[in-house]
């Protein structure tokens, strides 16, 4: 949203949510008219845009400016026909005539050159249904870095009243590339990394500033301070958003074609429960006036600022648009099944309650994967049945055959989180000793630094009364069948129980519940390591292992 909107919508917002919602109920032309004040339209789209001498500017096929049209009211969310706000005839007139010589524009409706009109008859609450077209830019063989133009867009029909939106391009002006990142060879948690952070303005005109953003992942922080960076602490909340940003502001102006390296070097410090954490740097330009309101709201650093200094000659194929690292990975976590026992007659129901623990020393954090859950089998004794299961734990067959349930544990997973899964059995024979199955998928799993506790026991009616505590356990039973971690229905909550105190050692985002699917216990939920992809069998599981290294990846989705 632009700025105009922003300030469009506070204004409503001061009127009172009466009159809007009155507006929005009435769904006719007249309501526009019903408070003697023509309804206000706000054109929305991106209002600057930027094209590189360099690139491609982005997918050649997508545009890079969406126009809609935002109009007060409470946007639909229900199903059936959207109520209209407004009905009646409008156009939309898109003037690109500035950009001649500077830039080719595809523009949506009906064009004629470099102007464009759009009509149209219903307008509705919101952005979401009043969707122009888009605007794609792109060079021309006149382009020259420096060159700047503008697009107008403006709106009428009666009873309407429309802000319009002016869209600012600029071909070749500054263009900052950070440097390469490679991953430090041999960290360990809780060890220190010192990252050969740099800049490169490949752009046509100068940079006058530039602005540095450091990103760590809740296990990295950024023990040192300097008086022009500020701080800000995310530790609360979702475990997948909680993170520490660092930005730093340099006034001094960044030459077209020039590299530049900090003159004194940033420490990230890792965890010891960190594994994967995702650490990303990113220089940009500063916008004038932005560094007196950069720091706002933060904590302010106190120390010496840190500076920028020229490079000699550089390799512009040494710098990248994204500059990133998945670190330390030599760090390891222990995960552990704990079963249960019971004894009881023919008829008796009987509790058996499973274990889940994440012994660490390392979070599974599942950062690339977006939290999606991995899952664990449960196979009840012989001569039982399970009369109630937990909410995260839902029925399928075991080798083809054997009933059982496959239970859902979300990421991230806290270096100490303890889950509980409770079941209840009815007996409806006795038999002696009968064990069920309790088990994680059978996969060689590297990070997982004890896998013989990945399997435990429900024992019932053991000789000599319940002197089994189900816990551990060697090969034999039903096995686990083809699924692996990744497969289940996590909703982000990481237990059995919906208790508090699992969801304070789990939390995410929920995955696609299918039986099979690709193993995401181990690292970071897609297996991250160095570089390579490693395919290990478990009864047909599937599992990939991926080291995630985007430096000097131009194109790809930025932390």
């Amino acid at each position: 949203m632009t700025q105009q909107a922003r300030r469009l919508r506070a204004r409503l917002a001061a009127l009172g949510a009466v009159g809007a919602t009155a507006l929005a109920a009435a769904g006719v032309q007249g309501a526009a008219h019903a408070a003697d004040a023509p309804l206000p339209v706000v054109i929305t789209g991106e209002d600057r845009v930027d094209l590189s001498l360099h690139s491609d500017n982005g997918d050649p096929t997508e545009p890079q400016v969406d126009l809609r049209l935002d109009v007060p009211g409470e946007e639909f969310e229900g199903d059936g026909e959207v109520p209209a706000v407004y009905r009646g005839e409008y156009t939309i007139r898109i003037d690109a005539r500035g950009l001649k010589g500077v830039a080719k524009a595809d523009l949506p409706c009906d064009a004629d050159g470099l102007v464009a009109v759009c009509s149209g008859y219903d307008l509705y609450a919101g952005t979401t249904y009043n969707r122009l077209g888009g605007i794609r830019l792109d060079l021309t063989d006149d382009s020259e870095a420096g060159d700047t133009g503008s697009i107008v867009v403006t709106g009428e029909g009666e009873g309407l009243e429309f802000t319009p939106l002016t869209v600012d391009v600029r071909v070749g002006g500054p263009e900052l590339l950070n440097r390469a990142l490679s991953l430090p060879k041999d960290l360990k948690a809780g060890e220190t990394f010192e990252p050969p952070l740099g800049v490169m303005n490949v752009g046509g005109v100068p940079s006058e500033g530039a602005v540095l953003r450091l990103y760590g992942s809740r296990g990295l922080s950024f023990p040192d301070d300097f008086g022009n960076c500020s701080s800000a602490v995310v530790d609360t909340g979702p475990l997948l958003r909680q993170h520490t940003e660092v930005l730093c502001a340099f006034p001094d102006t960044l030459e077209a074609g020039a590299a530049y390296t900090l003159a004194g070097p940033v420490r990230v410090k890792t965890a010891d429960f960190a594994l994967h954490d995702i650490f990303s740097s990113s220089f940009r330009p500063l916008e004038p006036g932005e560094e007196k309101t950069l720091h706002e709201g933060r904590r302010q650093g106190s120390g010496p600022d840190l500076t920028l200094e020229r490079a000699g000659d550089a390799d512009p194929a040494q710098y990248t648009r994204y500059a990133e690292l998945d670190l330390p990975t030599t760090n390891t976590y222990d995960l552990e099944l704990t079963g249960a026992s019971a004894s009881g007659a023919a008829g008796d129901t009987v509790p058996a309650e499973i274990g889940f623990a994440n012994n660490g020393p390392a979070w599974i954090s599942a950062l690339r994967s977006g939290g999606e859950p991995f899952s664990f089998t449960v196979v009840a004794p012989e001569g039982s049945t399970v009369t109630s299961a937990p909410e995260k734990c839902r029925t399928i067959t075991v080798d083809g055959s054997v009933p059982g349930y496959r239970c859902s544990v979300a990421t991230p997973l806290l270096e100490d989180a303890r889950l509980t899964f409770p079941f209840e059995l009815r007996v409806d024979e006795v038999v002696e000793g009968a064990r069920g199955r309790v088990a994680m998928p059978e996969w060689d799993n590297p990070f997982d630094s004890d896998p013989s506790n990945d399997v435990a026991w429900i024992v019932l009616n053991a000789p000599g009364e319940p002197g089994d505590d189900g816990t551990g356990g060697s090969d034999g039973g039903p096995s686990d069948g083809p699924s692996a971690p990744g497969a289940g229905d996590g909703d982000g909550s990481g237990d059995g129980t919906g208790t508090d105190d699992a969801d304070s050692a789990s939390g995410g985002g929920a995955g696609d519940d299918a039986d099979g699917g690709l193993a995401l216990t181990g690292a970071q939920g897609v297996g991250l390591l160095g570089g390579a992809a490693v395919l290990a069998l478990g009864l047909g599981a599937a599992v990939v292992v991926y080291q995630r290294r985007r430096a000097g990846r131009d194109g790809e989705a930025a932390v």
